[in-house]
């Protein structure tokens, strides 16, 4: 039909009421003649509405259209205080029997492809330092392997940070820093450990402190944050003792870097957890991320039930984007459902860095290989699950 009759139509409606309907809601009838759909806001009405005789109205024969069902939308108000409630309904129609016509079809599709957004300057390197079990001597060696695999780690690291030019790291300490004494294979930490509990903290703290200086080197901002864990809980005959976000050797280790940083006037920022929690969630660019050592669940398939989980509480991690964990020793990533503004939650499980499990090698025949993990965040872009392990 001739454009001018739509736009009288439009200004028709625009003239019943005494006030204009709410924002958003326009009376209207507008067609893609190539696509064949079409939509159509009516004015408010206060009794039922005819679809069929408003597109007849409109100029369209409803012999020839028909309404799409279930896509019917609608907005109500009322003119005055005391008068009648309006109600105005959106719809779709379309030309009945219409035939696909697959190249038209896919040409339009295209039209609709929006163009990628430019890429930002700003964006995040996430180190995920994850179960070093400093003073744990096993099937890769003992405290001076360790040294030395931190070392090579700290190479590689480097060298994703020139690539990547990030403005800003993210060094997320994910718990068992030390080996400690006392856990559950006590006895076995007494014969095989190398370093007493003080000289773990030492080891763990040195290699701390170098990677976040090396990081520092070549990057402006830098976000230090760390979390409770099994390893590092203050326990007593085997017995988790104290408040999980304060007496944990992680934690303790962050605040010594902390006062280092402080004195050096580095301004870096630090995040933990509060004093009765194990996860905490910092903001960095846009994208939410939860920390947590992973031992809250049993088994690796039980950690995204806790973090659904988390939601009934509004615990830490409830409404994190991605998810890191450790504990669990091998690299993982999981999409884990939808964002409520568009694209996926994804779980990273760290890799290890620390001297090997004999016992699980063992009993499961499974053996995970060390390295560290990271991943880059870019603001305005979703991150999709790519990680890199060193």
């Amino acid at each position: 039909m001739p454009e001018g009759n739509v736009l009288a139509l439009a200004d028709d409606l625009l003239q019943v009421g005494s006030k204009p309907a709410p924002a958003g809601w326009r009376p209207s009838v507008e067609f893609d003649e190539l696509a064949g759909v079409g939509e159509a806001t009516t004015q408010g009405l206060v009794s039922e509405p005819n679809f069929d005789e408003f597109l007849r109205t409109a100029g369209y024969d409803p012999e020839v259209y028909e309404v799409v069902g279930n896509t019917v939308r609608t907005s109500k108000w009322q003119q005055r205080e005391g008068g009648d409630w309006l109600t105005s309904y959106r719809f779709t129609f379309r030309i009945k029997n219409a035939v696909v016509d697959l190249p038209l079809l896919y040409s339009q599709a295209r039209k609709q492809v929006k163009p990628a957004k430019p890429l930002t300057s700003k964006k995040a390197l996430v180190v995920l330092w994850s179960d070093l079990q400093v003073g744990k001597v096993d099937v890769h060696g003992g405290t001076a392997d360790l040294v030395a695999r931190c070392e090579v780690m700290r190479d590689r690291l480097k060298a994703v940070v020139k690539r990547e030019k990030p403005d800003t790291v993210v060094f997320a300490d994910l718990g068992d820093t030390v080996e400690n004494f006392g856990n559950a294979a006590n006895l076995q930490q007494l014969r095989t450990n190398d370093l007493s509990i003080m000289q773990q903290v030492d080891v763990a703290i040195t290699e701390a402190w170098l990677t976040l200086e090396m990081l520092y080197s070549v990057v402006p901002n830098v976000v230090v944050a760390s979390v409770g864990s099994n390893h590092c809980q203050w326990r007593v005959s085997k017995q988790a003792v104290g408040r999980p976000g304060v007496d944990d050797w992680g934690i303790f280790i962050l605040h010594q870097i902390r006062r280092l940083a402080t004195v050096k006037e580095y301004g870096w920022r630090f995040v933990v957890p509060a004093a009765e929690d194990e996860s905490v969630t910092l903001e960095v660019h846009g994208h939410k991320i939860a920390l947590a050592h992973g031992h809250q669940a049993n088994r690796p398939e039980g950690v995204v039930g806790w973090w659904r989980g988390q939601q009934f509480g509004s615990q830490p991690a409830a409404h994190a984007d991605i998810l890191c964990t450790g504990h669990f020793h091998h690299l993982r990533v999981q999409e884990c459902g939808a964002k409520p503004d568009g694209g996926s939650r994804f779980w990273v499980q760290a890799a290890t860095l620390d001297n090997g499990s004999g016992w699980f090698r063992r009993t499961s025949g499974e053996s995970a290989v060390p390295g560290l993990v990271c991943f880059v965040l870019e603001q305005g872009v979703d991150f999709t699950g790519s990680v890199l392990k060193l």
